[in-house]
């Protein structure tokens, strides 16, 4: 199975390219990040015209993260045990956000992610990237624990760019 991940930063935008890299490369699934789109607003028509399936959460123009699938979709997940999500304001719950998508292809539980930005140290962004870090560490750890021959994949935008010239 081929599988690859590519942060698309707007999935209506770049459809068109999304669906000529998928037809060109034999890629069986693709995680994808940043779809910027809401789920009834994601173009699942280009997609399913060439054989593929559409699981993708999105709630807004922020975030956004889906698997586009020819080897079957089963399962799907959205978000993890514990995943924590993002306010700048004291005292105010955070609002969800669309960062984490799971689904078993082909039967490789396949994990699309867009990991929090951390900007920098001191940042309360960073401490925040490091929750949803541990938060995500804890579940393979136990999905791992329940069954050490799981084949599971957790691919996605990990948000590392160590100078500003490699974004």
């Amino acid at each position: 199975m081929r599988l690859a991940t590519w942060n698309v930063n707007s999935v209506r935008t770049r459809v068109d390219r999304v669906t000529a890299f998928l037809e060109r490369s034999g890629v069986d699934v693709l995680a994808i990040q940043e779809t910027k789109c809401r789920d009834d607003q994601f173009p699942h028509m280009p997609f399913e015209a060439i054989g593929y399936e559409v699981a993708h959460v999105g709630l807004n123009q922020w975030n956004g993260v889906a698997i586009v699938s020819r080897v079957g979709i089963e399962d799907v997940q959205i978000g993890f045990d514990g995943m924590p999500s993002w306010s700048a304001k004291e005292g105010v719950d955070p609002a969800p956000e669309a960062r984490a998508i799971g689904a078993t292809c082909g039967g490789v539980r396949t994990w699309s992610l867009y990991v929090p930005n951390g900007r920098q140290l001191g940042d309360p962004h960073l401490a925040y990237k490091l929750d949803w870090l541990a938060a995500l560490r804890e579940n393979a750890a136990g999905w791992l624990a329940a069954d050490a021959d799981a084949q599971i994949a957790l691919t996605g935008d990990w948000n590392i760019a160590p100078e500003d010239g490699d974004v």
